[in-house]
């Protein structure tokens, strides 16, 4: 997809998207900040999405060490939001680093559009690192899009979000040398899935895995009520076997032969 940017995408031998809760604890800020800090002392570009909380104290981070960083904004790259972070970003862009998005100028923050630029902070890097997030975030949506575009996943223990994801095997790192380490090396064997119960197998085996269904599609393909599926589409979602693309169009990814060949013993629908 084009993108447009604000400033110069820097050109180094690996970079790492750093992740995490708008709302984030102090305790996540300061660890988002201090791993930022540590990879760009050693030449990484650390990238994130320019929000409160962990992507904020990331970009600080990497600035403090005097390297470069990547923020992938929800908006134009003409936009300031939020309003807050307009010296942040300013530093951004006169550090060697870039502001960039794939919306045209002058694009408003809507909030689908900060849930599809989550592909667009994955495909920029080698590595997606989550600091803390909930069950439901859009944290986790950037680590699914990592997954699919073979990216290496990480995460922090300490949060919902992140023990999920190092329980679905994701990298554990506490720091800039566990992440180098977890790149370096092979990405980490899956860990078995859970069954799937109700109609989430009936559903999943509905989903595509190009193109994207939205709901009312899904439910009409699977012979469900949309209740239905909005549930089974949200347990889904927290096992990584489905993720939303722009519009609410569900992806799939993987197939239910492929969940059943990870350890799921679910019962199948008729």
């Amino acid at each position: 997809m084009p993108l447009t940017v604000r400033g110069e995408l820097a050109q180094a031998p690996l970079s790492v998207a750093i992740v995490g809760a708008r709302r984030a604890t102090r305790a996540a800020q300061d660890a988002a900040f201090e791993l930022a800090q540590e990879l760009a002392a050693q030449g990484v570009v650390v990238v994130s999405g320019g929000a409160f909380g962990v992507d904020a104290a990331a970009h600080r981070g990497a600035l403090a060490a005097h390297g470069k960083t990547i923020a992938v904004l929800g908006t134009g790259v003409d936009v300031v939001y939020p309003d807050r972070h307009a010296a942040l970003f300013e530093e951004i862009a006169a550090s060697g680093g870039a502001l960039v998005s794939m919306f045209p100028a002058g694009t408003p923050p809507r909030p689908g559009n900060f849930v599809a630029r989550n592909a667009v902070i994955s495909g920029l890097c080698q590595a997606v690192v989550v600091i803390e997030a909930e069950l439901r975030s859009g944290s986790l949506t950037t680590a699914r899009w990592a997954k699919a575009q073979g990216r290496v996943v990480c995460a922090q223990p300490g949060s919902p979000g992140t023990l999920w994801l190092l329980g679905q095997g994701a990298a554990r790192v506490l720091d800039a040398k566990d992440v180098l380490a977890a790149v370096a090396g092979s990405p980490p064997v899956q860990a078995p899935l859970p069954p799937l119960q109700g109609d989430a197998e009936r559903v999943l085996g509905v989903v595509p895995g190009t193109g994207g269904l939205d709901e009312e599609a899904i439910a009409e393909a699977a012979g469900l009520a949309p209740r239905a599926v909005l549930r089974a589409l949200s347990s889904l979602e927290l096992l990584g076997l489905v993720m939303v693309a722009p519009g609410r169009r569900y992806l799939r990814t993987a197939s239910p032969s492929e969940h059943i060949a990870r350890g799921s013993c679910g019962q199948h629908s008729n």
